[in-house]
């Protein structure tokens, strides 16, 4: 009987003490934590992942200086391959898991979150809504260029100066359309006004893509910044340092692709270069400002990052299979070519592999 007792009372501490553990991993430890030595780490991060996004971002534009990068080249078709099997394993190697764990920590003891996958909810919503965002845009601004191409035909018809208004156009064009718009007001035949609207429709698509595809982005790397910079446990950045770099460079070389591909003004080009370089680098500064009061496993901190994870890896899988992959793999130049579909499938799986394994030290 009293074997029975102590055998009883030894098992519900033991339930106790793993349930106070629980408890204790909700809250902020100190251990390992050495915040001179993470700050100096910090600061090498922000240079590392700063410089390596804009080497990214930078080299597909090189085509103009090196034939071998232009688009329609196949180590062009090889870079994009590459940088979107990195994409893709960081949507469900690196950010998929995470969600999961932050939706299912015990740490979240009120609410529907741990009775329900949400993060598989999320992620599919978000592709859908990505889905739809690429379709209404392209419409949108297709729409929008026949639009402005037919005012300029019917004052070409009335006997309106067309190189003036051309020139107008030019002026007054911004963002998605404007380089259709220039395109628009050039005297053609059937058959040119036909590739023509080809080219409009390709142009306008690449450009939305661009777009979408920058926004699936910053949502995961403002995230990713943020967590980094909140930490002070140098074990814990040293890792994500060249993890981080490694594939903000490789993202930038998807983005830098499809900005080329637009054709965006070097204006507009520069300006998502810029933005696409700097969201890590102000993520982690954030996180640095926060870090003080900072809980990752506080209830707001877990649903808010699992959500916004969630979101991102629906987005950036989607763009990497269908705005990247199936936009490539569908090529007419890819489709005729067995040894170009060989160079971009060897290509693709490399990114995959070499993106899944830094998941190890990540």
């Amino acid at each position: 009987m009293a074997f029975d007792l102590k055998l009883t009372a030894c098992l519900l501490l033991a339930v106790f003490s793993l349930a106070a553990a629980a408890d204790c991993e909700c809250q902020p430890s100190d251990e390992g934590h050495d915040a001179a030595k993470s700050r100096t780490l910090k600061v090498i991060a922000i240079f590392c992942i700063l410089v390596g996004s804009s080497a990214g971002c930078a080299i597909p534009s090189l085509g103009r200086r090196f034939p071998a990068l232009r688009p329609d080249t196949s180590l062009f078709f090889a870079l994009k391959a590459f940088a979107a099997g990195v994409i893709l394993a960081t949507a469900f190697v690196h950010i998929l898991p995470v969600s999961f764990d932050k939706l299912g920590s015990p740490c979240l003891v009120d609410g529907p979150w741990r009775k329900y996958p949400f993060t598989g909810l999320v992620a599919m919503l978000a592709a859908v809504a990505t889905l739809l965002l690429d379709t209404i845009a392209t419409g949108y601004f297709l729409q929008r260029a026949q639009d402005r191409r037919g005012a300029v035909a019917a004052v070409a018809a009335c006997g309106g100066d067309a190189s003036s208004s051309h020139d107008h156009e030019r002026g007054h064009a911004h963002g998605v359309s404007s380089a259709v718009i220039a395109s628009a007001t050039m005297p053609n035949d059937a058959a040119d006004d036909c590739d023509d609207a080809e080219d409009r429709a390709k142009l306008v698509r690449h450009r939305v893509i661009s777009q979408v595809f920058e926004l699936g982005i910053i949502v995961h790397s403002i995230i990713i910044g943020i967590s980094l910079g909140a930490s002070e446990s140098p074990s814990t950045i040293r890792p994500l340092v060249a993890a981080l770099t490694f594939h903000q460079f490789f993202e930038g070389i998807g983005l830098g692709g499809c900005i080329v591909q637009a054709r965006f003004h070097l204006k507009s080009a520069v300006t998502m270069a810029i933005f696409f370089s700097l969201t890590t680098p102000v993520g982690i500064m954030i996180g640095i400002g926060i870090s003080s009061a900072y809980n990752e496993n506080s209830p707001t901190a877990l649903i808010v990052e699992g959500i916004l994870d969630a979101a991102a890896a629906g987005i950036l899988n989607y763009m990497a299979l269908v705005d990247l992959l199936a936009e490539d793999f569908m090529n007419p130049r890819v489709r005729k070519s067995g040894r170009l579909q060989l160079i971009i499938s060897i290509s693709l799986l490399v990114g995959i592999a070499l993106m899944s394994l830094l998941g190890i030290w990540a």
